[in-house]
């Protein structure tokens, strides 16, 4: 049976830190609905009704593209091991660039990596707990350091270029923002 709660307790906070990904779902009112894995420890809770994660880049921009025209952002968490639980976190999401004014404290907050191309964060208007029986384990999960190679070797100049080619439009045609 799911539980509803205005705000991540300190227990689900817990749960969070422990998780070794999560994924992101997100939509405009026409166009596709996005569903993204993310890990690489890029995930924190800053308050009871805010959190965020450190979007590393990639091949596009769809959640900042939905936030732009949509606003509206879903969080899942689900555990792995023996101990089954589901977390869903729903609310508004806000991108941030490294161009803000609040970018640079939020920044301190999260590992350094190459591929820091934007952080999103989600206002929580409300969180959702259900069983995850049906979930398979998966108790050696580990990070892929794919990413930071293929970042590393490409350079930052690079990887502005290629964010500037790739990133600026969804797959749907929907700005990003990106150069906002």
């Amino acid at each position: 049976m799911a539980d509803f709660f205005d705000h991540i307790t300190d227990k689900h906070a817990e749960f969070i830190a422990e998780q070794p990904m999560f994924f992101t779902a997100s939509a405009c009112a026409s166009g596709r609905i996005n569903l993204s894995p993310k890990g690489n420890d890029s995930f924190r809770v800053l308050s009871p009704n805010l959190c965020g994660y450190l979007d590393l880049g990639g091949s596009g921009n769809e959640t900042a593209a939905h936030i732009k025209n949509d606003g509206r952002l879903t969080i899942m968490f689900n555990s792995f091991t023996r101990n089954p639980l589901i977390y869903r976190l729903y609310g508004k999401g806000r991108v941030v660039r490294p161009h803000h004014p609040d970018y640079k404290m939020l920044r301190e907050k999260f590992p350094a990596d190459v591929m820091d191309r934007q952080i999103v964060l989600l206002e929580v208007e409300s969180t959702q707990t259900s069983c995850g029986y049906a979930v398979p384990l998966a108790d050696n999960m580990t990070d892929r350091d794919t990413l930071k190679k293929w970042a590393d070797k490409k350079g930052e100049e690079a990887i502005l270029e290629y964010q500037q080619k790739n990133n600026l439009v969804s797959i749907d045609g929907f700005e990003t923002g990106l150069n906002d």
